[in-house]
């Protein structure tokens, strides 16, 4: 799917409406019971997956000059071990604290396609929707890795394939089989639990209830509430992503608010300031029972090698008893 920031959010501001503009619909999919047989399979084909992609990638010429300006797999490079091979990262990487040694050469928005070419990349990872500069990379033989993301499972298939594309197949399958593994002991606490019904807001104006931008019922923060034993007030809604009005939450009713941010600049008493403003909506359930939470860092936006461990945060918010 296509977006063109969001909710891979790069922005610093606490307010995220730009980033979530132009986002695609897609049918919704089917609810599944994952069992540990299942995850054991997916594992194993995966594997074969990887084993076929590297051995491809083997007869090719390894990259060793890779830019990335998608912080997701910037991050994931990292996480399997590709970070010497990093020469160029984006604007609004900044996980593991080692991006800020590269170069940046922009983002989503504004890439700036001189200083990449300058670095004479082997492999340029882009987001799906930068069309120009794939055609321009494509037209200097330079090869391109493509990103569109997804749910969970996609994020999973996104690490294994960007590790084959490396070099890293084996480390990249190690990163994901453990988040597999995490996220299969997030939903073992959580099972049998009731479901608290949830607004999952990953957006709005500071200090006010405006431009109100949540979780619709498809992509990763959709599958991560799912994971975390929470039932999405708007999974109806067949998109990554609903702007909402007052009026809307009101009707929603959700027993628990949960509000992401990765403002670097929120404070303690920030903190406090910005989940009191959901008092001006006292009827809804989760103000009237003091259910609101707001949880910090960027993990929960950046669907990577911190997925599982953002989920895990999601479920403790919901179910804190169960750790």
């Amino acid at each position: 799917m296509r977006t063109r920031a969001g909710p891979c959010l790069t922005s610093r501001s606490f307010s995220h409406s730009p980033a979530t503009r132009g986002l695609a619909i897609f049918p919704r999919r089917p609810k599944t019971c994952v069992t540990r047989h299942d995850v054991a399979l997916r594992r194993c084909l995966a594997a074969c997956l990887v084993l076929v992609v590297s051995a491809l990638v083997t007869a090719q010429q390894r990259p060793e000059r890779i830019v990335s300006i998608v912080p997701s797999l910037t991050e994931t490079l990292f996480a399997i071990g590709a970070g010497p091979q990093v020469v160029g990262v984006g604007s609004f990487d900044t996980h593991p604290e080692e991006v800020a040694t590269r170069p940046r050469v922009g983002g989503l928005i504004d890439p700036d396609m001189e200083r990449i070419f300058a670095l004479r990349p082997d492999l340029v990872i882009l987001h799906g929707s930068q069309q120009d500069q794939i055609q321009q990379l494509t037209r200097a033989a330079i090869p391109v890795f493509s990103y569109t993301h997804g749910g969970l499972a996609d994020t999973l298939s996104v690490i294994r394939e960007l590790g084959a594309r490396t070099g890293h197949a084996t480390e990249a399958e190690r990163v994901a089989s453990e988040i597999e593994e995490r996220l299969a002991d997030v939903r073992a606490r959580t099972a049998g639990r009731t479901r608290p019904r949830v607004l999952l807001v990953f957006g709005r104006e500071p200090r006010s209830l405006r431009n109100i931008y949540a979780s619709g019922g498809f992509g990763f923060l959709h599958d991560m509430l799912e994971a975390a034993g929470g039932d999405n007030v708007f999974a109806d809604v067949q998109r990554e992503s609903v702007q909402l009005t007052s009026e809307a939450i009101l009707t929603a009713a959700p027993d628990v608010i949960i509000e992401l941010t990765y403002d670097d600049r929120m404070t303690p008493d920030n903190q406090a300031s910005e989940i009191a403003v959901w008092n001006r909506l006292p009827v809804i359930p989760a103000v009237r029972n003091g259910r609101v939470h707001l949880l910090l860092g960027n993990q929960f936006v950046v669907p990577g090698p911190r997925l599982a461990e953002a989920t895990a945060a999601i479920a403790h918010a919901l179910h804190p008893d169960a750790f």
